[in-house]
């Protein structure tokens, strides 16, 4: 009798149907630095379904030989955490700055995400040494500066004052799966295995009788059982939105960032994502605790 075939973990997906794309025919085909983000919470099973659905009109990043791919992303803020804040507080000129490394490949960037016209996200980049992705360099603070004055988020003295006070308060890890879909000139993202990570043991303004941050610094707190579907679309819903909003599943206010932040540090304002943090243990998708989080040993 052969031997069985080996147990994949809960959180991989099987991809091996779709067609594989390079990273340079993507970017060429769908870079959309400018474009509409929808973002679900999704069990897995159901993801899976998803990636099987499209089978006949994505393809799926490559990137040698890997169709999974392994991401972390150093999230950078001032002391006032003013790019939180404006989230929280739904300004019209938001902004994130983050490094992003692509583990298996040791390319690493740094971007600055802004909140554009008519809800649309702009994202600019540049090349950034993997070694630096901890730290924001001279010349990361000069590109910070200029995205924010040259895309309206703030004028040059106030872009300038953001920059220069940046430093790391959040880490996140996590895998992704990359398709593309040809006939809607989109993107999407599904990404297992999220953990967080705090990066300084600041609790701002966390008011007296708070409840004290869930992970101590360093200790991860990790999604469990289902997975972030991201769609990139140029302006008009993708058949991955279709699909999903079919199955009952509608858009999240599920940052990243902000998730994180709050998760780690429960005394910031929340309210925007109170609905996505509050659900209860019944729920398959919901971030929960403590069931669907869970701290790493």
């Amino acid at each position: 009798m052969p031997p069985a075939p080996p147990v994949s973990p809960p959180s991989a997906l099987i991809t091996q149907r779709l067609p594989a794309i390079s990273l340079e025919q993507l970017e060429a085909a769908a870079g959309l630095l400018t474009r509409v983000d929808r973002k679900y919470l999704v069990p897995l099973p159901e993801a899976q379904g998803l990636i099987d659905a499209l089978t006949d009109r994505a393809q799926i990043l490559q990137i040698e030989g890997r169709r999974s791919l392994s991401y972390a992303s150093t999230y950078f803020d001032t002391p006032g955490l003013e790019s939180y804040m404006r989230a929280a507080r739904k300004r019209r000129h938001r902004f994130k700055v983050r490094t992003r490394t692509y583990l298996d490949c040791d390319l690493c960037f740094l971007e600055v995400k802004t909140q554009g016209s008519r809800e649309a996200t702009v994202k600019t980049r540049i090349a950034y040494r993997p070694g630096d992705s901890g730290r924001m360099t001279e010349e990361g603070r000069d590109f910070v500066a200029s995205c924010l004055s040259s895309l309206g988020i703030a004028d040059a003295r106030a872009a300038e004052r953001i920059a220069g006070s940046l430093a790391p308060v959040l880490a996140t890890t996590y895998r992704r799966c990359t398709l593309h879909l040809p006939d809607d000139g989109a993107r999407a993202t599904i990404d297992t295995d999220v953990t967080w990570r705090r990066l300084s043991r600041t609790a701002w303004r966390r008011a007296p009788g708070a409840p004290a941050p869930v992970a101590e610094l360093g200790a991860p707190v990790g999604l469990q059982g289902c997975a972030v579907v991201e769609t990139k679309n140029p302006a008009r819903p993708s058949s991955t939105d279709r699909l999903l909003w079919s199955a009952g599943h509608r858009p999240e206010r599920l940052s990243k960032y902000a998730t994180g932040m709050a998760l780690l540090h429960p005394g910031l304002p929340a309210n925007r994502w109170h609905r996505l943090l509050a659900r209860g243990p019944a729920d398959p998708t919901g971030i929960v605790r403590p069931t669907g989080l869970a701290t790493a040993a």
